[in-house]
C-alpha cells in the first residue's frame, strides 16, 4: 500500500469513528437527562416564554384551547412498520395569546397518500400533560418541503416533511397577518410537548422512542471504523516491512 494513501485513509477512518462515538454519546447524554428529569416535579407551561433548554425533558402540564386551524403533519412517521403523520397542533395556552405546538401521536397515512386525513379535534378547554421536546434545526429534506414551498406564505400547507418552529412561526404570521389577528404576534414557545400515552385531550398513537434508540449502531459504526484504519496501518507495515 503506497504510503501517501495509508496517511490519507488512517486520520479519515479515525475521524468517522470519533463521529459516530460522538453520536453515540449525545444520544447517551440526552436519555440520562431524560431520566432525570422525568422524576422532577411537573413544569406548568405558563403563557410566558419558556427558556427551551431549560424544559428540554421536563414533564409539562398545560391548560388552553386547540387551535386546529394552524394544525401541521409531519409527513414519513413510521409506526410499527406502517407509514404515517404525527399530528401537531398549537394549543393557546391559558391566560394569553401564546401557542405551544402538541405533538398529539401518530395516525397512518391514507391509501391516496395525496389526500389528507381528517383529524378529529376536542373544543373547549383542555390539559394536556407530555415531555417538553426540543426539535432539531437540523434535518434532511428530500425535495422541497410543503412548508417551505414557494407560495407557502400565502396559501397553509398542512403536509411538512419536518418541523422547524421559526418557519412554522414565520408562515403563520404572514398568514395571519391581514386577517384578524393581525394586530397581534404569533407568540410561540420554543418547545414541543410531546403528549403523554396517558394524557387525554384529543391524542393519537403515543409510543415515543427513547433519545438512546439505536445507540448500539452507532458504536458499531465507530468500532467498524477504527477498525478500517488498524487494518490500513496492518497492511501499510506487511507491505513496506515484509522480508524479501
Amino acid at each position: 500500500m503506497p504510503t501517501l494513501a495509508a496517511v490519507l485513509l488512517v486520520p479519515l477512518f479515525v475521524a468517522l469513528g470519533q463521529w459516530q462515538w460522538g453520536k453515540a454519546g449525545v444520544k447517551g447524554d440526552r436519555q440520562a437527562l431524560l431520566d432525570t428529569r422525568s422524576a422532577e416535579a411537573p413544569v406548568q407551561l405558563a403563557a410566558t416564554p419558556v427558556d427551551a433548554e431549560t424544559l428540554r425533558y421536563r414533564r409539562i402540564v398545560v391548560r388552553g384551547v386547540w387551535e386546529p386551524r394552524r394544525q401541521i403533519l409531519i409527513d414519513n412517521r413510521i409506526h410499527r412498520e406502517r407509514a404515517g403523520y404525527h399530528v401537531l397542533t398549537p394549543l393557546r395556552i391559558e391566560g394569553g395569546t401564546t401557542r405551544v405546538l402538541i405533538n398529539r401521536g401518530w395516525i397512518p397515512a391514507l391509501p391516496e397518500h395525496s389526500r389528507v386525513p381528517v383529524i378529529d379535534t376536542p373544543a373547549g378547554q383542555i390539559e394536556i400533560s407530555g415531555t417538553a421536546i426540543v426539535p432539531s434545526t437540523r434535518f434532511f429534506t428530500l425535495g422541497a418541503d410543503a412548508g417551505n414551498a414557494a407560495g407557502a406564505e400565502t396559501q397553509w400547507q398542512p403536509v411538512w416533511q419536518n418541523l422547524d418552529l421559526a418557519r412554522y412561526r414565520a408562515v403563520v404570521e404572514a398568514l395571519e397577518a391581514d386577517g384578524a389577528d393581525g394586530a397581534n404576534p404569533f407568540t410561540l414557545q420554543p418547545i414541543v410537548v410531546q403528549m403523554a400515552p396517558d394524557s387525554a385531550g384529543g391524542g393519537f398513537a403515543r409510543e415515543w422512542p427513547r433519545p438512546d434508540e439505536r445507540i448500539e449502531r452507532h458504536l458499531g459504526y465507530a468500532l467498524q471504523w477504527w477498525s478500517f484504519a488498524a487494518t490500513t496501518v496492518l497492511i501499510w507495515l506487511f507491505v513496506n516491512f515484509r522480508r524479501p
